[in-house]
This record gives structure tokens, C-alpha cells and sequence, in this order.
């Protein structure tokens, strides 16, 4: 299999980019959107989101595709998802309730447990109840004992440990960390013990996040093959499904290539083997990651010996990758110029040299990248931060009392407004004296 091409080649039937780069979207509108709601502001492309979704159909027509709420679960963007036909695979009570909230039936609902906290258990069985085809996915004998204390008697699916872990960082490789899933060796087992009490509707593995590249590609086939092997020894004529997760990953760096979904998808079917029960898949980041930008205003521009740094008014409480898996996004300026070049950027005639893009957060860590070759900004320039869609807005927090930003669909609707102070502290209280 090529997991790779480049972008002349990865193009759909309809001609239509298979990645979209961030020098790919509009100076003119996002300077537009900018002026209109202001900074740090998200922007997504929910027709975009629509794209990924058919490609991914096109490309595993006999799967059942689950989006992976956690990377964005905003109600637009989870609406778009389901009218392009993906159901919903969710890691917490909360994403479970703003899938069914977003009109996802019962039966296009996956929760999908990971040590679940007791209320967590309570909300969802609870929803069962209300949908009794909602699936629930295990990684521990314990939890199905948890759930037969609740009364719960319908469909699980077990979770499996293949001892095989990918993805772009340690932090995000979870095929292998004892955290997910039963051992592959007790798996059988397990599957046994939950057949006794329950409906046993699937068997599930997930390799990790942002898988991208022949050693990644290489890892997600050898997860495959040990579940189409289990599937194979459980009698997987009995069972719906085999899900062995998703996690593709998408180009961050302006020179990487795209994922060749196609071959990923063949390798996938050829790996699993034959089986009676329905491949399924579970893509996150593919969906929305290159569906989302940050823009962000430059507020101060300061020379030093090693670089310049162009404090920004976004930071990691917008968007946390950088500093948390020191993951590359890539960075575009779209400052209007008369020297503007082509593109609308303002890069023409900007001198080029270390730049660190640094945002207002009381931390070292708190920076979008360091010392990278770029036209040095000037006070007031908008800055584009690409690739933003996929666990940008998900996980941004209020540390420092910062207020999270808007988000706005690219034809301006306002999708999430921005927060408040007010907001921020609206559930707390003073002490005895007040």
C-alpha cells in the first residue's frame, strides 16, 4: 500500500482537492470574518465538512463510518455530519447527549466508556432507555458489571487491547496503553462473560491519533489483522460489527502529502480478512481538521538576538496542540498590502527571518511555534493558524480568566458566540460573609 500522494494526485472524481492547505482559503473573506467578529476567532467551513464526509463514504462504501465526536462536537458542525450519513462515535456521557441532541438516532450512537465516571453510567443508561438500539462500548469486565447494576440489558460492544499503538505523539497512542480496552489474550474470555448478561453487538480497537505515514500505516494493519483474527475466533457471525477505530491523520506541515484514504481503505479490508460482520470505522480529525482556521491579531512586535517575537492576542488557552503535543500548525499572514502577493498575503516584501509566534499566556509553552522562517509581522497583521478544525475549540479552556473565543461558519454565521467574563464566572459563588 502507498498511504501517500501528493496533491496533484490526490484529487476526488469531481476534481476536488482530497486536502485543503491553508494557503487554500481565502485572504479576502477571512479578513472580512476578522473585521466582522473580531479576534481570536474560529472559522469553519462546514461544506468542507460535508466533502470529508462523502470521501470518507466513497472510500470504505461497505463500512460503517462513525464520526469521532471529541474532535468537534459543535451542533453545526455534528448536524453536518449526520446529514452526510456518518453516525457518531462518543468518548463521554456529555458527547452522547449532544449527538442525540443534534438528531442522531439511537441506533447511529456509540458510547464508547473509558473508565466512565458513575454519572456518566447513570446519563446513559438513562438515554438507553429512551433508545434502546444506543450502543455502549466497554474496556473492562468491571464495567459490565456496572452496567447490569443499572439494569442495562441491551447492546455492548467490547473493547480490546491489541497491543498495538500509532499516532502523531506518545500521548495519543492508545492501542497499547493498559488504559483502553481488555487484554487481546483475555479478550475472548470477556466476550464470553458479557454474551451471558447482554447483547454483544461488536468487538472494538483503536491504534491512536493522527495516524500518518508508512510506520503509522504499518501499525493500523497489524491492529487489524488481531481483530479480524479475534472477530474470527468469537464467531463474528453473531456479532454486527468489528471496529477498528480510526485516528487518519491529515498533512500539518505545508510539505507533507496527503493520506491516500483509498489505499488505506483497501489495505484496511484486506488486513481484516473475511468476515460476517460489518467493517467500521471511526474517523475524527480526517472530518473536520483541515475545515477549521484560527485567526489571531498581532499586538506586539518584539525584536531579539535569536528571534522576532509577534505576540498574538489567541494563546494555548485557543488552541492547545502546540503546547501540549508540540504539534506544528502551520502559519499564514493575510495583512492586506499593496505589496500583497498572489495569494492576498501580506508576504511580499516582508523581510523573511525567525519568527516566534507567542500568545498572551502566563506560560514558556504558550507559543504556536518558534523561531520559524516567516515574514516577520508588524503590529495589527491578522495571522491564519491552519489545520485548526480537529481539537482546536474542543480543547481551549478559561485558564487565566480567558474568555474562549467565537466560532463563525466561512459564510459568517455565528456558530458559537464568544465568551464572557460574566460567563466564565457565572457558576461561582463568594464565601460565608456574602
Amino acid at each position: 500500500m502507498s498511504p501517500e500522494q501528493s496533491d496533484d494526485e490526490a484529487r476526488d472524481a469531481d476534481g476536488g482537492p482530497a486536502i485543503r492547505r491553508l494557503a487554500d482559503w481565502d485572504a479576502d473573506q477571512l479578513r472580512e470574518l476578522a473585521d466582522d467578529h473580531g479576534t481570536p476567532l474560529y472559522v469553519t467551513d462546514l461544506d468542507r465538512v460535508a466533502e470529508n464526509c462523502a470521501r470518507l463514504r466513497a472510500a470504505f462504501p461497505d463500512a460503517d463510518v462513525k464520526y469521532a465526536v471529541k474532535a468537534h462536537t459543535g451542533r453545526a458542525v455534528l448536524e453536518t455530519v449526520r446529514g452526510s450519513g456518518l453516525d457518531a462515535e462518543c468518548a463521554s456521557a456529555g458527547e452522547v447527549g449532544r449527538a442525540l441532541d443534534a438528531g442522531f438516532g439511537g441506533g447511529g450512537v456509540d458510547y464508547t466508556a473509558v473508565n466512565p465516571p458513575a454519572r456518566d453510567l447513570d446519563a446513559v443508561v438513562e438515554w438507553w432507555e429512551e433508545h434502546p438500539d444506543l450502543t455502549i462500548t466497554v474496556g473492562a469486565r468491571d464495567t459490565l458489571d456496572r452496567l447490569a447494576d443499572r439494569g442495562f440489558d441491551g447492546g455492548v460492544c467490547v473493547r480490546v487491547n491489541p497491543g498495538v499503538g500509532a499516532g502523531h505523539h506518545e500521548k495519543v497512542r492508545t492501542g497499547a496503553a493498559p488504559k483502553f480496552g481488555v487484554p487481546y489474550d483475555r479478550a475472548a474470555e470477556v466476550i464470553a462473560d458479557a454474551r451471558d448478561r447482554f447483547e454483544v453487538v461488536g468487538i472494538h480497537a483503536h491504534a491512536g491519533s493522527g495516524i500518518h505515514g508508512e510506520e503509522d500505516l504499518a501499525a493500523h494493519r497489524d491492529l487489524v489483522s488481531r481483530m479480524g483474527d479475534l472477530a474470527r475466533a468469537v464467531d463474528d457471525a453473531d456479532l454486527e460489527f468489528v471496529d477498528v477505530g480510526g485516528g487518519f491523520g491529515v498533512p500539518y506541515r505545508e510539505d507533507d502529502p496527503a493520506l491516500d484514504l483509498d489505499a488505506v481503505a483497501d489495505a484496511t479490508r484486506e488486513a481484516l480478512g473475511e468476515i460476517d460482520a460489518t467493517l467500521a470505522v471511526e474517523p475524527g480529525r480526517y472530518v473536520v481538521a483541515d475545515a477549521g482556521v484560527l485567526l489571531t491579531t498581532v499586538n506586539t512586535v518584539k525584536p531579539t538576538p535569536e528571534t522576532t517575537v509577534a505576540g498574538v492576542d489567541a494563546g494555548m488557552t485557543d488552541l492547545l496542540r502546540p503546547a501540549m503535543y508540540d504539534a506544528y500548525h502551520a502559519i499564514r499572514n493575510l495583512a492586506a498590502a499593496d505589496a500583497a502577493d498572489a495569494t492576498g498575503d501580506a508576504a511580499a516584501g516582508r523581510e523573511v527571518g525567525p519568527v516566534t509566534v507567542a500568545g498572551p499566556i502566563c506560560e514558556t509553552g504558550d507559543t504556536f511555534c518558534d523561531g520559524r522562517e516567516l515574514p516577520v509581522p508588524a503590529r495589527g497583521d491578522l495571522l491564519a493558524v491552519g489545520n485548526a478544525g480537529a481539537y482546536g475549540y474542543e480543547m481551549a479552556s478559561t485558564y487565566n480568566s480567558r474568555p474562549r473565543p467565537s466560532e463563525v461558519s466561512l459564510a459568517g454565521d455565528v456558530l458559537r458566540e464568544r465568551e464572557t467574563l460574566a460567563g466564565v464566572t457565572r457558576l461561582e459563588h463568594g464565601g460565608a460573609d456574602e
